[in-house]
């Protein structure tokens, strides 16, 4: 009783409100570790809140391109995709990820439907240039897209009609050419583009570390200016890389919260939503804002 007290105040706040949800192929591989988030999300639904679950599937398609004799290969976080490993990745996360998330909102008696950056026209792309990373070197991302517009109406139309949208990073442009999109990236203009109370970033650390090889070096909290601050000090790296710029985007777009749990974690969003002190890294604006409120 005195758990559903504390969490009176957030289920007021935050009733009727969108969060959006990210969750990195890491914590869809096994059954067990997708069906806990799922549980996780039936709940915020039934409590009121607006959810859009974007999901991603990097370890899948680096698994089924290897199958096909395919290298994978990520530069900075961020997966370079040649003509051949676009197929590989409509394969991934189109085929095998979302038909195995959407099976598992069935068998929980989770009404979802799915829905990809094509959609609809639910995010419009261009192709991305080669591109200077670390080190000086420019690289050629391939079939790789920046997102130019994001059309809510698909979202609003599933949401309305009391459905999970469970959307995968696939987008293409005006011509039709088919482009991945970090998933990451695909939240963060997703959340900027519904007002979204909440982003939440689900993946392995418990959330952001100032040292990545020391998980004791663990940060509960931190404001936009500190994050850029720890990314100079180098504790963003691989692939946190897409991730702080996506926390970026998602707060200077006007989100005004972000979270960074581990799907590891029992109950990581119910804890870093309805508690005060969380279980993750929670980003916002600036320190003047303190809670998860």
């Amino acid at each position: 009783m005195d758990e559903l007290r504390r969490a009176l105040p957030y289920l007021k706040r935050f009733r009727d409100k969108t969060f959006v949800v990210k969750c990195g192929g890491e914590s869809l591989e096994s059954p067990t570790s997708a069906t806990v988030l799922l549980e996780q999300i039936h709940v915020l639904q039934q409590l009121g809140i607006r959810i859009v679950l974007v999901h991603g599937g990097g370890n899948q398609s680096s698994e089924l391109a290897k199958r096909h004799g395919i290298t994978p290969e990520v530069v900075d976080g961020r997966r370079v995709t040649s003509d051949e490993m676009i197929e590989i990745m409509i394969m991934a996360l189109l085929g095998t990820v979302k038909t195995h998330l959407l099976a598992l909102c069935r068998n929980l008696e989770l009404p979802a439907i799915g829905l990809s950056g094509i959609d609809g026209g639910l995010i419009t792309a261009t192709r991305r240039p080669p591109t200077t990373v670390s080190g000086g070197r420019k690289v050629d991302f391939g079939c790789v897209g920046d997102i130019e517009t994001v059309d809510t109406r698909p979202i609003l139309s599933a949401l309305e009609s009391g459905y999970l949208p469970v959307v995968s990073p696939i987008c293409c442009d005006k011509a039709g050419n088919i482009l991945n999109i970090n998933a990451d990236q695909v939240a963060a203009a997703v959340a900027v583009a519904l007002g979204a109370a909440k982003l939440i970033l689900v993946t392995t650390p418990r959330g952001i570390l100032r040292d990545p090889n020391n998980p004791m070096s663990f940060v509960s909290q931190v404001s936009l200016q500190e994050l850029e601050q720890l990314e100079k000090d180098g504790a963003m790296s691989s692939g946190m890389l897409p991730k702080k710029k996506a926390i970026s985007d998602a707060i200077l777009g006007g989100v005004a919260r972000v979270h960074v749990v581990s799907h590891s974690h029992p109950d990581s969003l119910l804890a870093e939503v309805f508690t005060n002190e969380g279980c993750g890294t929670l980003i916002t604006p600036n320190r003047e804002i303190e809670g998860n409120e």
